[in-house]
Parts: structure tokens; C-alpha cells; sequence
């Protein structure tokens, strides 16, 4: 088996990328070329996929953003607040063949030396489909909500869970 390799999101992995987010969620409609394109630009250094024998079998996107805020479900632009205050873990998917791969494990540790390297304190999610225990075990816990926080997250399905934790930097501080 060949070995797995983790780098920057590119323009050029976007059709993989579609591909891998059609194949993984059935809770709610995939986002748009346009909308997870919008993505990528806005914050390459925080965007990753996975790949083996050069073919990207997972992806995982970050934005730099605003806890009390998190970007709209398919939004057609991504325009980066100018204070972000977290580092948004916006999607994580694994093609269903590779899964086992370790390429979810490899990318969340990609996240987190992004989230050291940004500064910003606390990372944040939104868990959908039954994935709120995954996280847990990488350290995330429920956030607690506002009824402005919950009308947004409702378009993002009836299993659904914001979440956050706080950096390795900010804990040991």
C-alpha cells in the first residue's frame, strides 16, 4: 500500500473534492462547487486533503472565523472575518473506500498544528450525522447555544451539534 500524503487544498483537488462530500453526507444537501471553491481561496493555509497514490481520498476545510457566527451551509462567497476569534473546522470527509485509511487522523493532527500556528485560541465545529462521539475523542465538547446560533445550525440537519475546544497552546497557558 502506498504511503499517505497530507498537503494544502488546491483548486485543482476541488472535483475530488465534490466527489468525496457527494459520497458522505446523506443528512443534508452537498455544498456547491462554487461555495466550497469560495472556501479553499479564502483560507488556503487551513485547508488539506489526503492523498494516496496521488489520488485524494479525503478532505478537510477550515476558516479562520467567529465563534458566535459560523459561515452559512453553502454559502456562495467566503469573505474571512477581520477578528476571528476560532479556527471553524468547517467539513472533514473520508472517501467511504479509503476509510481506515488513517487519512482522518492525519488531517485532523494537520488541523490542529494549523489552529497552533494561527494563534486563535479555540477550534469549533459542527458535528452532523451522528459524528459528535468521534469528536469528543479529539478533545471537542457541546458549546452552548443561542436561539440566533440554533436557526442557523438548523439547516444543517436533525443531528446536529456545535462543538469546540481550546488549542494545545491556549490549554497549557
Amino acid at each position: 500500500m502506498s504511503a499517505l500524503s497530507i498537503h494544502p487544498a488546491r483548486n485543482a483537488d476541488l472535483p475530488a473534492i465534490l466527489r468525496i462530500q457527494s459520497r458522505c453526507y446523506t443528512a443534508i444537501v452537498p455544498e456547491s462547487a462554487q461555495s466550497m471553491g469560495a472556501k479553499l481561496a479564502a483560507s488556503p493555509a487551513t485547508c488539506f486533503v489526503a492523498q494516496r497514490a496521488g489520488d485524494v481520498i479525503a478532505y478537510l476545510l477550515a476558516l479562520p472565523w467567529r465563534f458566535d457566527h459560523p459561515p452559512h451551509l453553502d454559502a456562495p462567497d467566503c469573505v474571512l472575518p477581520e477578528e476571528p476569534d476560532t479556527l471553524y473546522l468547517h467539513d472533514l470527509a473520508v472517501d467511504p473506500a479509503a476509510r481506515g485509511s488513517g487519512a482522518s487522523q492525519a488531517l485532523v493532527q494537520a488541523f490542529f498544528a494549523a489552529l497552533t500556528e494561527s494563534g486563535i485560541g479555540r477550534a469549533s465545529l459542527i458535528a452532523i450525522q451522528g459524528s459528535a462521539p468521534w469528536w469528543e475523542g479529539h478533545g471537542f465538547r457541546a458549546a452552548l447555544t443561542t436561539p440566533t446560533l440554533d436557526a442557523r445550525l438548523a439547516g444543517y440537519g436533525s443531528d446536529v451539534r456545535y462543538m469546540s475546544r481550546q488549542s494545545d497552546t491556549a490549554r497549557s497557558s
